[in-house]
């Protein structure tokens, strides 16, 4: 539909999903829900292997929650669908990369929305802020996930402060992988999925369940649950056809041609 805030276009095995909200791409409990929708569909589909995430416009990436929609009656602990809020935090068994392209703003719940993605590319323009403090609210999810992506004392200060940060100061803190002119933002952005898109997708299953339940454990505890063939993943790799073809490829020095199975 012309008018639905959430765009998306099949490339190949890629999905590209743009957020198209004017004015500012601001997220209400009903675009969440398609958002949610949108991404599970994507997980669930066995021919797409990567998400390409940007927003419409060149101002703002995602300012996070609707305050408008929150003062129309939206409730803030309403449901956000599946996936939790913007569809990607909280999905169950995410195994495809995701690449999100910061094209403005990204704050508050839009960062949180950023931090879900695995690689992050921002436009020069680009900055960031968790100004939920200002409001009387807490940034949940980024209160939990920013701590361990960035220097403690530097995520405390966002959280605590709402202070801004540029897009240098966020790719010098390891916030997003690298700054590009905005006009070269989704060419980039575009590249990169499509490099991820030409991997072998069993093997990123793995590499993503390996780091999602590993977070918290010891790293021997980690190793033993590998030994034990405890990850679903790493066991349906090492069945695969693609894991011989990996081989093969190798020995006959050609590129391998990924099935994902």
């Amino acid at each position: 539909m012309s008018d639905s805030p959430i765009r998306t276009e099949r490339r190949g095995h890629v999905l590209e999903v743009t957020l198209d909200r004017p004015k500012a791409n601001a997220i209400d409990l009903a675009t969440s829900r398609l958002m949610g929708e949108v991404f599970t569909d994507f997980r669930d589909d066995p021919d797409l292997r990567v998400a390409l995430l940007t927003g419409a416009g060149e101002k703002f990436f995602c300012p996070g929650w609707d305050l408008k929609a929150a003062a129309d009656g939206d409730a803030v602990d309403g449901d956000y669908g599946k996936g939790g809020f913007g569809g990607l935090q909280e999905l169950r068994g995410l195994n495809k990369p995701v690449v999100a392209a910061v094209n403005g703003i990204c704050c508050g719940g839009g960062l949180e929305l950023a931090l879900s993605a695995d690689i992050i590319l921002a436009a020069d323009h680009a900055s960031f802020a968790l100004p939920e403090i200002r409001s009387g609210t807490v940034a949940d999810a980024a209160s939990v996930k920013l701590p361990k992506r960035i220097p403690y004392h530097i995520a405390m200060e966002m959280l605590l402060t709402g202070r801004w940060i540029d897009a240098e100061e966020a790719a010098r803190w390891g916030l997003i992988n690298r700054v590009v002119p905005a006009t070269d933002l989704m060419a980039q952005a575009r590249e990169m999925a499509d490099l991820l898109a030409a991997g072998p997708p069993l093997v990123y299953a793995a590499i993503k369940e390996i780091v999602r339940e590993a977070e918290d454990m010891k790293f021997q505890d980690a190793m033993n649950r590998i030994t034990k063939s405890q990850f679903e993943t790493v066991e349906q790799l090492y069945r695969s056809e693609d894991q011989l073809e990996g081989a093969r490829a190798f020995a006959e020095k050609r590129d391998p041609v990924w099935k994902g199975r």
